[in-house]
């Protein structure tokens, strides 16, 4: 895993930089006496190396700029998200790590697809379209279980992670004194009492539908976003090379003739050239001989 890290010099700055943040921060949190942050840095930095250990375990190679994103993510959601609350700070931090989580998770459903379209040992063959479809609604499960998590957490142990959303108007069948399903509403609110006292908020508390609504959303959004580019990524058969940057590949996956093509090499890729010709040698006793006449 220290050798895939080192392997991408674009990546390792990026990590280098987050990670020594990440144990500042966590020697801050411990000397202030929060030990549930230094949990969270704990794991900040344990999620730090799943990218290594994918490439590691599963033979697949994740672009710089794929690994750079994903390692920001997890940077903003843990250190930045929860413990310097840029949640409650800019309201549109959680818009946009859902936008991104919508992104990622396509990207993962789509690589897992399309490692086994391309693997000599699974009959397995979908469309360019068919792909992305099947990315798309893979990231949307994911951002639809993650809601239930939060959902989940917030009723078992009273927590607030489907945020509250302060609005002016509510519509409701239950304020209907005939009960007949009319519809009521009340606009116009400006302040909210709940056993005789003001809240002081300024209006009405949605109860985190309106969070849990925009969070689908933005997920559906970065899940497209990521379908369209996988959809154009194989119907170009991978020859794009911005494309290519958020494409996970396999590491051994490939022929004699790619290796031997630099063109085929996907972009984003920064093994200088002693590994590079390591990895060809290795490729080439690896594959049998060509027996055709």
């Amino acid at each position: 895993m220290a050798a895939e890290i080192r392997a991408h010099r674009s990546t390792a700055l990026v990590y280098v930089t987050l990670r020594v943040l990440v144990i500042v921060t966590m020697v801050l949190q411990f000397l202030n006496g929060n030990y549930e942050n230094v949990f969270l840095c704990l794991l900040t930095l344990v999620l730090f190396l799943v990218p290594a250990f994918v490439q590691v375990t599963f033979k697949v190679e994740l672009p710089s700029t794929l690994e750079i994103i994903v390692l920001l993510f997890i940077f903003s959601a843990e250190i930045l998200g929860e413990i310097s609350s840029f949640y409650v700070l800019f309201p549109f931090w959680d818009v946009t790590l859902h936008t991104l989580n919508g992104f990622l998770a396509a990207a993962i459903g789509f690589s897992l697809v399309d490692l086994l379209n391309r693997s000599d040992r699974v009959k397995f063959d979908l469309s360019p379209l068919f792909l992305a479809i099947t990315a798309f609604c893979f990231s949307m499960t994911i951002g639809v279980l993650w809601e239930f998590f939060e959902f989940a957490m917030d009723q078992i142990f009273a927590l607030d992670m489907q945020k509250d959303t302060i609005v002016h108007a509510i519509h409701s069948v239950t304020l209907d004194p005939t009960n007949t399903n009319t519809t009521v509403t009340i606009d116009g609110i400006t302040d909210t009492m709940v056993n005789g006292v003001d809240l002081g908020v300024g209006g009405y508390l949605d109860i985190g539908l309106i969070d849990t609504m925009e969070d689908l959303i933005v997920n559906f959004i970065g899940a497209a976003v990521f379908s369209v580019i996988g959809f154009l990524y194989v119907r170009s058969r991978g020859k794009s090379t911005v494309l290519s940057r958020f494409i996970p590949y396999r590491k051994h996956g490939r022929t004699i003739e790619d290796w031997n093509n630099p063109a085929n090499e996907p972009a984003g890729d920064d093994t200088d050239a002693d590994e590079l010709a390591e990895q060809v040698d290795a490729a080439e006793h690896a594959v049998e001989p060509d027996t055709r006449p």
